[in-house]
């Protein structure tokens, strides 16, 4: 006979047993159902949505397109002052489907796109120091030349050569110039309309190519007797190139007489000499309507504005006397500032970037005639 104890115990086990299995059915049931809404709901959202949704497949993964890149061969460097090109590459919101890589390494002829040469190196002997022929298909050549057509030899050898022309002419593919006039950033303000240096001197000439029968010359010689002229350069007064802008800008004028008188010709004479120092340039190149392309017609003093070399050398007197009329001669700056070139890589990125345009595949049959 069992305890009443034992019976007790018994009947409790029981009871627990069965309220477990009441809680596993319900938990199930609890389960199922929600098994049961989730595909109800699936199915009501898939029959919702349009078909051309129901068919949609995700994209495969693409690698991202490899930029192009467009090679750029300097064939000659200019006037042979070398420069490193490592990690130089023109890139740049004009940049779209290629950016360019500029190298000196002849070995990448065969794969350049462009070939830029500069005369003056290719001049002496054109057959052997050009590139060879016949040259890559779609390959485009670039004449360089900041030199005037007095001064280059052999031009005619060079026609039927090139398709494109880089110089100082405005009308050039590729233009080139030795400075150029942009608008002032800064707010205007008095500082900028008289020379931030004191001028003590008056007139200045640095001549790196004397010639006694050259027209500037016998211009100056005509002059000198009216005008005192500092002269520095080759068997004149030094002038280290460390302290060239230093002494210049000591100077109310400075004599900007280019070397020959061509269109568009305007160098660092004008530019990095007297315009960077605050000197007044007396000009002695291209006609006046030529130089006021570039600049204010009141920022320069030419020379044909005068019958005699006597009466430029009065009125430059009379300037000197006449602080007020001087400084008339910078109120341009209060607009415009000065810009030259800080080097040849911004010209040949500048060349990067016309070479990437639609090309016009052309020859220049006589590009010595365009240029004299």
């Amino acid at each position: 006979m069992r305890s009443p104890q034992n019976t007790s115990c018994s009947m409790k086990a029981e009871t627990t047993s069965s309220f477990k299995k009441k809680y596993f059915y319900f938990q199930l049931f609890l389960f199922l159902l929600l098994q049961l809404l989730f595909t109800l709901s699936l199915l009501s959202y898939w029959y919702l949505l349009p078909q051309s949704m129901q068919n949609y497949c995700p994209p495969k993964q693409v690698a991202p397109p490899v930029t192009p890149v467009f090679i750029i061969l300097l064939w000659t460097w200019p006037f042979n002052d070398l420069y490193s090109l490592q990690g130089l590459r023109c890139l740049g919101p004009w940049v779209r489907e290629a950016n360019c890589q500029i190298t000196l390494n002849r070995t990448w002829y065969e794969r350049a796109h462009a070939v830029i040469i500069h005369h003056r190196e290719v001049s002496l002997m054109p057959s052997k120091q050009l590139p060879p022929e016949p040259r890559p298909t779609g390959q485009r050549w670039v004449w360089l030349s900041l030199e005037s057509p007095s001064h280059l030899d052999n031009l005619a050898a060079m026609d039927g050569l090139f398709n494109l022309t880089m110089t100082y002419r405005t009308d050039s593919d590729i233009f080139t110039p030795y400075g150029w006039l942009r608008p002032r950033q800064e707010q205007e303000n008095g500082s900028l309309t008289q020379p931030p240096f004191p001028k003590t001197k008056l007139v200045a000439w640095v001549v790196s190519n004397w010639n006694e029968d050259s027209t500037r010359v016998k211009y100056f010689r005509r002059l000198q007797p009216y005008l005192p002229v500092d002269v520095y350069g080759r068997n004149h007064l030094p002038l280290p190139v460390k302290n060239q802008q230093r002494v210049l800008s000591t100077y109310k004028f400075y004599l900007a007489f280019e070397n020959s008188q061509h269109q568009d010709y305007i160098t660092e004479k004008l530019w990095q000499n007297a315009l960077k120092s605050w000197a007044v340039p007396v000009v002695y190149g291209p006609p006046r309507h030529n130089y006021e392309r570039f600049l204010p017609p009141d920022a320069f003093i030419h020379v044909s504005d005068f019958k005699s070399p006597w009466e430029l050398a009065t009125y430059l007197m009379k300037l000197d006397a006449d602080e007020k009329h001087y400084l008339s001669y910078f109120q341009w700056r209060k607009h415009l500032e000065v810009v030259t070139r800080p080097g040849w890589f911004q010209e040949f990125c500048k060349a990067c970037r016309i070479l990437l345009e639609p090309p016009t595949y052309r020859t220049l049959p006589a590009l010595s005639k365009w240029f004299s």
